[in-house]
């Protein structure tokens, strides 16, 4: 099959959409239907739902159902939809069934969560959920420093379908090795641990980057991209510099307000509630006060 369509649609800003929640703690489907067509209309090409950022391992199998239907809903004809998959194998694999049946073109495979990871295991995981979805663009989403190049493209060789990486180990130096050791041309590589690292994965061979914060402010990621693709660093320094506060929010603690900061920002705005899931916390007083000044400064 010829997947340079979905190739060029992965290199882009990958946005990671929340997943928000009622006051009773379901899937708030109305509001959520509302972010996806603000993310759209702010110029929002390719998302990933169930992704970290949507709150993944915190879903039931029926909400991340849910949550792929009313993305491919609401992104038709606009935006290529890249569903988050993962868990054990049969897991993986019916969620994945799922996103073709639903429209999906592409899946994003998490990293595997076991403690017990060998590296030929690595490739039979991802073939397995790869070989059930021939059709579908397959993107790893690599967060493990110690995989080896050659079997991505030991993977890659098995399932022609992968096509991209989502790559998110905080080492530009083992980035740049990797990419070159799987094929520097073969796969989009996709930096993976958004805007901060952007600048530094582009330069050793990245042409798009994953994002949560474009679910607040789509215009600053995208500004971002169009001087990565331009070679401009220093305007892309720029950008780097209005969130560099915003996004070491989400960081702190190992990144325990990854998701966190961003609903705060969003309720801040009235776009939705601050609600997370356990093991996920709602920002105490003194933190929702600097969120709100910080996107205060981003003329929403």
């Amino acid at each position: 099959m010829d997947f340079s369509e979905l190739k060029a649609a992965l290199a882009d800003v990958v946005a990671i959409p929340v997943t928000p929640f009622a006051e009773d703690g379901t899937i708030d489907t109305a509001t959520h239907r509302v972010l996806m067509r603000r993310l759209l209309d702010g110029g929002v090409r390719i998302v990933t739902p169930n992704g970290n950022t949507g709150e993944f391992y915190a879903l039931t199998p029926d909400e991340r159902r849910l949550v792929t239907e009313l993305t491919v809903e609401e992104a038709a004809g606009r935006a290529t939809v890249l569903v988050g998959v993962g868990h054990d194998v049969p897991t993986a694999v019916a969620d994945a069934e799922h996103a073709a049946g639903a429209g999906a073109a592409m899946v994003m495979v998490h990293q595997p969560v076991h403690p017990y990871i060998a590296q030929e295991g690595w490739v039979d995981y991802h073939r397995a959920i790869a070989e059930a979805v021939p059709a579908l663009g397959v993107v790893p989403y690599i967060r493990n420093p110690q995989l080896a190049g050659e079997r991505l493209a030991e993977l890659a060789d098995a399932c022609p379908n992968v096509i991209g990486v989502k790559y998110a180990v905080p080492d530009t130096a083992r980035f740049g090795a990797f990419a070159r050791d799987a094929g520097l041309e073969r796969f989009v590589w996709v930096a993976g641990l958004a805007e901060l690292y952007a600048p530094s994965y582009f330069a050793t061979g990245a042409t798009g980057f994953t994002s949560g914060l474009v679910n607040v402010a789509p215009a600053v990621s995208l500004d971002m991209l169009e001087a990565l693709r331009a070679g401009d660093y220093a305007a892309a320094m720029k950008v780097w510099e209005r969130i560099r506060r915003f996004e070491e929010l989400r960081a702190e603690e190992q990144s325990a307000n990854n998701v966190t900061v961003i609903k705060e920002a969003l309720a801040a705005l009235g776009l939705c509630r601050r609600d997370v899931r356990a093991p996920s916390r709602v920002l105490p007083e003194a933190r929702r006060a600097e969120v709100a000044g910080q996107i205060a400064e981003w003329s929403l």
